[in-house]
Parts: C-alpha cells; structure tokens; sequence
C-alpha cells in the first residue's frame, strides 16, 4: 500500500472504520474509498458488484459488520448470523474477481472455543464448542476467515484474516440495548455519576476477565499487517493482559470521578470466563500497542461526553 493506492474501507462510520480511516489518513493515504451505508447495501450482492466494477480499489479494509454486546447476541440471533455472513461474502467475493492486490478481514477473538486454554493460541480456532451468547457472530465471523483461506488457496487471492481482542474507543456504541461492556460500563457509570446515583448494578458476577484494545492501536497493527503480513494462518492482535470487569468498572469510576459503589446480578450471564490472546506472532514481527488501558479510556469518556451524553442531537451529530 502506497500514499496514492486506492483504498476501500468497508463500514468507516463505525468503531473500527473510523480508526482506520484516521489512521490512514494520518499517515498520507490520499486515495480513500468511503461508501455511506445508504449510498452502498453490502449485504446487496448486485450493489457491491456494481460498486466494485465502478471503482476498482487496490486494497480493501473489511470492516463493515453487525456487532454488539451479549445482549444484542443473544436476542437477534437470526440479524447477527446472516448480515455478517452477507456482508462478508460479498465482499470477499467481488474483490477477488475485481482484482484486489489485498484484502484484509476482521474477525475477532469471540471466535475461540468458549473454554479453550488461555492464553488463546490462533492454532486453538474449531477446537470446541462456542461461547452460547455469541455464536451467532462468532460463526459468521468463522465462515468468512475460512472464506479468506478458501479463495487464497483456490484462486491465489492475498487475504488476511485478524482476530482483535475486544475494543474501544471514538465512535463506540453506547447504547445499554447492543453494546459491549466497556461503553456501557462507561454509559451506567458517567450517567450514575452525573444523577448522584449512590450504587451502580452491573451484569453478572463481575469476575469474567477480559483483555481490551485501544481502536487507534487496532488500526495501527491493520496497516503495519497490510504491509508486513502474509500468511494464510489468522494472527491475534492484542495487548497480552486482561483485567476482570469488576477492575474495569472501578477504574472506569476513576476517570470520570464517580464515587458510589457497584452491585453485581449474578442472574445476568458472565459470557465466556476469561479471553485473553496470545499475541507472540504479532510482537515477533515488530509490533506493539501504544495505548494503555487507563489513558484508553480517558480519550474514550472525553468522546462519550461530547457527542454522546449531551442527549440525542449530539448523539446523532457525531
């Protein structure tokens, strides 16, 4: 990838997309291809193909999907299987047959069996049974890594597959209904804070232990892997250290300076008990996150607070 390659990042608007977009743009790439949801359905075959045909990028970022936390797993089972396997597909398939130099997927580390051995190994992937909550996504998301392995193998296509631990930052989702666990953690503890609320209830037993990602470091590894990574086998990108969401929430309550106390619904489900990668393949090629977790979230709640809990019209604005 050059300053003047054609670039097309699928889903720009979201989490990931945007990151990459700044990142991207942060270091020159002039030549981006941006597609609004309602100028470009990627679950519309004929609309991607068209799309293809017209504009013929050189390299495709695939970031577009359906995500979102237990929750929204759990209750719209049927949406999260088949947009994802929709998007993908699509995607995948017409890039190959435009001529893509290099295609790069995102899958994500909800994929590995709910009780594989930790830390998660890439080669640990279809060795067990999934997380209930998320398989879903976790097996849309399977279908297009393999799908990538599939067209390399078949057709010689350059596909790389990543497998991000769970992320954060800019452009989140905070809605209490579809997000993950950080935002929303973010969502009950400024919004306590801000009413006096003297305790916060929180979802499960709080001991679940979780790895996260700063979204720009994400993107980052993106362009460093387009340029240094080649390999058919999928690659963890991680920071390597886990926290359990009790920590999170108290430090959570640090940063945006609330200071009531925390309950935990034991009824509520835990997930998977503990995701934590193993990311010695990323490192041995150079690579490593630059964000910790507390300064993470301190760029994170400035964003919440800006464009998403002055109300609605920010919310829609940002």
């Amino acid at each position: 990838m050059k300053p003047d390659s054609r670039v097309y990042i699928a889903g720009h608007r979201g989490l990931v997309g945007a990151a990459l977009r700044r990142c991207c743009e942060a270091r020159g790439f002039r030549n981006l291809v941006l597609r609004e949801h309602a100028q470009l359905e990627l679950r519309d075959g004929q609309a991607v193909e068209r799309f293809f045909a017209a504009e013929r990028p050189e390299y495709v970022l695939l970031a577009a999907a359906r995500v979102g936390g237990i929750h929204a797993n759990d209750s719209r089972p049927a949406e999260f299987i088949r947009d994802n396997l929709l998007i993908e597909a699509n995607v995948i398939d017409a890039a190959w047959r435009h001529g893509v130099r290099k295609l790069l997927f995102l899958g994500s580390s909800c994929i590995y069996p709910k009780l594989a051995p930790q830390p998660l190994r890439e080669e640990y992937l279809l060795t067990g049974a999934l997380e209930p909550t998320n398989e879903w996504y976790a097996i849309a998301k399977l279908a297009g890594l393999k799908m990538c392995q599939a067209y390399r193998r078949q057709y010689g296509f350059q596909a790389i597959a990543l497998l991000p631990t769970n992320l954060y930052g800019p452009h989140d989702n905070f809605d209490l209904d579809s997000s993950h666990v950080l935002p929303a953690l973010i969502n009950k503890i400024d919004t306590a804070r801000a009413t006096g609320a003297a305790r916060v209830t929180l979802w499960g037993s709080g001991s679940p232990r979780r790895e996260f990602l700063f979204v720009d470091d994400l993107a980052d590894a993106c362009l460093f892997l387009m340029q240094h990574y080649a390999d058919e086998r999928p690659i963890n990108v991680g920071c390597g250290e886990d926290v359990t969401i009790r920590e999170l929430a108290a430090l959570i309550a640090e940063v945006v300076g609330y200071r009531g106390g925390f309950e935990f619904d034991a009824g509520r489900p835990d997930g998977t008990p503990r995701k934590l990668l193993d990311v010695s393949r990323l490192t041995a090629l150079g690579w490593r996150p630059r964000v910790d977790l507390r300064r993470g979230i301190e760029i994170t709640c400035d964003w919440y607070r800006r464009h998403v809990a002055r109300g609605p019209a920010a919310s829609s604005a940002a």
